[in-house]
């Protein structure tokens, strides 16, 4: 299996954010070393906090892919070519590494970026070790060092771990060799190359601690910090006492934060579990009040209890299970590796092995569910490409997975035990199947089981600190599987078609930061981490989204995909305060006692991503005027403090954001991406209301029936004409040169403002190209024209007009091109065209064709992102409540209207539900469907509301709706779009009472 990256939304917004914070080059400096070949350009407003950048991106989005890409921008726009990435740990060093090495890494960068490699140089512990008693630089630094500009296509990468930066090899000068000439020492000959610095988790990295420091002796022109935190600063005293995240330039560049990363479906939902307990094992408690080299003192119900250093914990409680005693020392452990802190909680039940062994067999019980459902997928009723499922459990100490004397640890031993028990289970009930891919399963199952009864199983695997250099090839093999063989890991099978049943990791807390596999489903924590990290960095392991066996990411849309997070009774709390750091993540503060501008900011950017064409300050307008009209607010915008809402009583405050839920989606976790399992049970699929489906089982017969798009006789020929006319155009400017530029930009005043003065400048004459081969590929794929046909008019075009000038081959002119055919196609030939039946039917997100049923249940996310609470309706086509929705208007009010008698069915149609094909290659589907009954024969109401494709416009999604149904000749079917829910209350009640006959509707 090969991984394939792809190009995100999120991450192309990141690099466009840096691209315009970034101040560009000096052009202007006077310094004689400015074109020194071993050093970067010189940058604007270096070394100054005023010219460095801060991106903000939550665990999982992808920010080792973001500051990759972004070296690569730098160099090809600004030439910059020597960037240290400095990281806190060897394990994310090691993640760092093996992403940027790897072949899918560097396959995908090379569309963007032809002919330019990264020569990734790294900084271990013992590289500058020597055999002979001569002090030597490792190669990796003098490869770096001493690469020059005279290499165009190279862009030289030191990437380096704190303790590595702040090494006595890093900081010593006493070397027998010399770099550049003449320096001695590794921090200042990394400095001698003016460095752009790229910081890693910035919050390990504070300002004024070592580390930091380390980072500044480099003398960066530049740093770009990636983060989901940062570290925090504080200000004032007392009641002014302010403690907020330290930012270069006050706020983030760039801030995608972790309400937007779980609402937006950027990351795995995730569901808590934790054992349950008695009451009296769950106040059992003791709180860590001090920890000293020598004694442990406990404090329990205003008592204290002291545990000296080898003394065991059941001597002050016998439920302390397990000969615990403490440890002391500097780190401060229980002898089974537990690190303390103060205020700490430990509950005695919690330490016992049988405790443990109930969260192993839990944690095993949600692997195998959501492997079942990985395994087994089913898309459009055929079998789609399978995820390989994978587990990662946080142990207390190496000792209970591996023992010098037995080989296996006790917690080994019981793994195995409880792992035979469910895979033995789970054959057992596929021994039967005629189903081919649940056999594969079953083959699946047995492969794993022979593996772990075998001498050298390959079904679970350890990485720990103490495991770098081990000399055992056994563990050498585990360790380079987790930490290198990411492909491998995720693949089901090796190049002979044996299985690969390695899936189930274990680690002492050395993988919860850096290390990132996007198939982690299941996280179990055998141990609490003894520190109070960020919860989300605790569940990161587990955030990003899965790829399948084909090597492609999946969405949410695609396969709705959770984490199951288990953890100990003693933090049982965990989901509530993962929600609250969650939700506390957000730019913007709510006033519950007043509207404020950028409440009524956030609400008006939802709606009108929802509806471009909409005025911003129309919709301003709008909202305030209706909230005032409603009662929610009074003249000068205060919140009143009752409001009768809907037939409820409450405050203004939720009034408002009942009626404009944008507001909560931006603001708050919606309810279903973090569920506590023992109290919250939110659904994330929502159950069809099967006999009122079936009553348009008819009408699905039909549609399920494929469309092919016809286009008329004489659409080819239009468009080999047009396209000719655009490369004969010579007042379009479509060919161009790409030149490559620095953008200078200086703050000036006039008329007594500040304003941004911008001059643009061409960088050393140079142009970006494509390759021909490449650049005529992508025409044909954009524009679905005869390649034949492109190339003999590219090659016209070069002999006649452009020289046979090749730098006009480019990205620019492809975009040109593409645009300036998609424009013309739309204005001449787009509506000629008709739908043809093929002879099959197709499933879709509702039905499914093979079986000729409608489906049990579907993804809720499919339907809307939103919930609302709602009356039970027995004519809806899903239970209710709550209601999914993706708009309050028209589709919330639509759903929440009352219908007369003969609407016998009526509901929004998911996502994806009918499939009508578009000219563009796209589909659409319609947004709600009524049933109503006539004398002579049900009519069927189908209704759109808003275009759900931004790049086509009402009008083309209407005509193409229109002409579909027109088309299908399916008995009683009318179509009609419709802006708001009186529009299609008003329809749909008069064509009930008989009032609108239907060659009266516009079909």
């Amino acid at each position: 299996m090969k991984i394939k990256l792809e190009t995100l939304n999120h991450q192309t917004e990141a690099l466009a954010a840096i691209d315009q914070a970034f101040l560009g080059l000096d052009t202007t400096t006077n310094d004689p070393d400015a074109k020194y070949i071993y050093a970067n350009p010189l940058v604007k407003y270096r070394y100054q906090d005023k010219a460095n950048i801060d991106i903000k991106m939550e665990t999982g989005t992808g920010k080792t892919y973001v500051y990759t890409r972004l070296m690569y921008e730098l160099h090809q726009k600004y030439g910059l070519f020597k960037f240290v990435i400095a990281v806190p740990s060897p394990s994310i060093k090691e993640g760092t590494k093996s992403f940027i090495t790897s072949d899918y890494a560097r396959q995908h960068f090379s569309q963007f970026y032809e002919n330019t490699q990264i020569q990734l140089n790294v900084i271990n512990a013992g590289d500058f070790n020597s055999r002979s008693k001569r002090r030597n630089f490792p190669a990796q630094l003098l490869d770096f060092v001493e690469g020059t500009r005279q290499n165009a296509n190279q862009i030289q990468v030191l990437l380096i771990n704190a303790g590595m930066l702040n090494s006595k090899s890093m900081n010593r000068d006493d070397y027998d060799q010399t770099l550049l000439g003449g320096e001695t020492s590794p921090l200042k000959a990394i400095a001698a190359t003016r460095p752009i610095v790229i910081i890693d988790e910035p919050h390990r990295f504070p300002r004024g601690k070592k580390f930091y420091t380390r980072i500044e002796e480099l003398h960066p022109q530049l740093i770009v910090r990636f983060g989901a935190t940062f570290p925090e600063v504080t200000t004032g005293r007392g009641k002014n006492k302010v403690t907020k995240p330290d930012y270069y330039r006050g706020h983030p560049q760039f801030n995608l934060n972790a309400v937007d990363s779980f609402n937006q479906g950027l990351v795995k939902a995730i569901d808590i579990d934790y054992p349950d307990m008695a009451e009296a094992d769950a106040n059992n408690r003791y709180r860590v009040k001090a920890t000293k080299a020598k004694e442990l003192i406990l404090a329990k119900q205003g008592k204290e209890y002291t545990v000296s250093v080898g003394e065991n914990l059941a001597d002050i409680d016998p439920d302390f299970a397990g000969n615990i005693t403490y440890a002391g020392g500097t780190d401060r452990e229980l002898s089974n590796g537990l690190a303390l802190a103060k205020d700490m909680e430990l509950i005695p039940g919690t330490f016992a092995e049988s405790y443990q062994d109930q969260i192993i067999s839990q944690a095993l019980d949600r692997h195998f569910e959501a492997e079942q459902r990985n395994f087994l997928r089913v898309e459009a009723g055929i079998n789609a490409p399978k995820i390989k499922t994978l587990s990662l459990f946080f142990i207390d100490s190496i000792s209970s997975f591996r023992s010098a004397e037995q080989g296996k640890g006790w917690l080994a031993q019981h793994f195995e035990e409880l792992l035979a028990q469910k895979l033995q289970t789970l054959i057992e009930h596929y021994e039967l199947t005629m189903n081919p891919r649940e056999e594969e399963y079953r083959s699946f199952l047995q492969a794993t089981l022979t593996s772990l009864r075998s001498d050298h199983q390959d079904v679970y695997a350890g990485y720990f600190s103490e495991d770098r250099g081990s000399s055992d090839d056994d563990i050498q093999a585990e360790v380079e599987d987790i930490l290198q063989n990411k492909e491998k890991l995720l693949s089901f099978k090796d190049a002979n078609g044996n299985w690969l049943t390695r899936r189930f990791l274990f680690s002492k807390w050395t993988l919860r930061e850096g290390w990132d596999n996007p198939n982690v489903f299941v996280i179990a924590k055998l141990r609490t981490s003894g520190s109070e990290i960020s919860k989300i960095q605790e569940v990161g392991r587990g955030l990003r989204l899965p790829v399948d066996e084909t090597g492609h990411r999946l969405t949410q849309d695609e396969w709705p995909s959770r984490l199951s997070f288990l953890i100990g009774y003693d933090e049982h709390d965990f989901a509530e305060k993962l929600v609250g750091e969650i939700n506390n993540d957000i730019p913007v503060s709510l006033d519950h006692t007043q509207l404020t501008d950028e409440m009524v900011r956030l609400v008006v950017k939802a709606k009108k991503a929802a509806n471009p064409d909409e005025d911003e300050s129309a919709l301003t307008e709008k909202i305030i005027e209706e909230l005032g009209d409603r009662g929610i607010i009074n003249f000068s915008h205060k919140f009143k403090d009752k409001v009768n809402f809907e037939g409820q009583e409450m405050s203004g405050y939720e009034a408002f954001m009942r009626m404009c839920p944008e507001l909560a989606y931006q603001t708050q976790v919606a309810q279903d991406k973090v569920r506590n399992m023992k109290h919250n049970r939110a659904q994330t699929t929502v159950k069809l209301q099967k006999s009122n489906w079936n009553q348009l089982k008819d009408l699905w017969l039909q549609l399920a029936q494929r469309q092919m798009v016809k286009f008329d006789d004489g659409v080819n020929q239009s468009s080999a004409t047009i396209v000719s006319d655009i490369f004969k155009d010579q007042d379009q400017c479509i060919f161009v040169k790409d030149v490559k530029q620095n953008i200078h930009q200086e703050l000036a005043t006039a008329d007594g403002e500040a304003v941004l003065r911008e001059t643009q400048q061409d960088y050393h004459g140079k142009y970006r190209t494509m390759k021909y081969g490449a650049f005529l590929k992508q025409l044909v794929l954009q524009t679905d024209l005869p390649p034949a046909l492109l190339n003999e008019l590219m090659i016209t075009a070069m002999r006649d007009r452009l020289g046979n000038d090749t730098d006009y081959i480019n990205e620019k002119t492809l975009g040109n091109i593409v645009r300036e055919f998609n424009k013309r196609f739309k204005e001449n030939v787009w509506q000629r065209y008709s739908y043809v039946p093929l002879q099959f039917s197709a499933s879709t997100s509702i039905y499914d064709a093979q079986k000729q049923e409608f489906v049990d249940e579907l993804p809720a996310n499919v339907l809307g992102v939103y919930a609302a609470e709602a009356m039970k309706d027995d004519r809806y086509l899903y239970d209710r409540p709550p209601l999914r929705y993706d708009s309050s208007d028209p589709e919330l009010k639509i759903l929440k209207r009352t219908y007369g008698d003969k609407i016998t069915v009526f509901g929004k149609l998911p996502k994806r539900a009918i499939k009508i094909p578009r000219f563009d290659r796209g589909t659409t589907t319609p947004d709600f469907i009524f049933k109503v009954e006539r004398e002579d024969h049900p009519v069927y109401v189908i209704i759109e509301t808003k275009a759900e494709n931004m790049r086509l416009g009402d009008e083309e999604i209407r005509v193409i709706q229109k002409k579909y149904f027109d088309q299908l000749q399916a008995s009683g079917v009318y179509y009609r779009m419709a802006t708001s829910e009186d529009e299609v209350h008003t329809l749909v009640n008069k064509i009930a009472r008989g009032e609108i006959e239907p060659d009266d509707i516009t079909h």
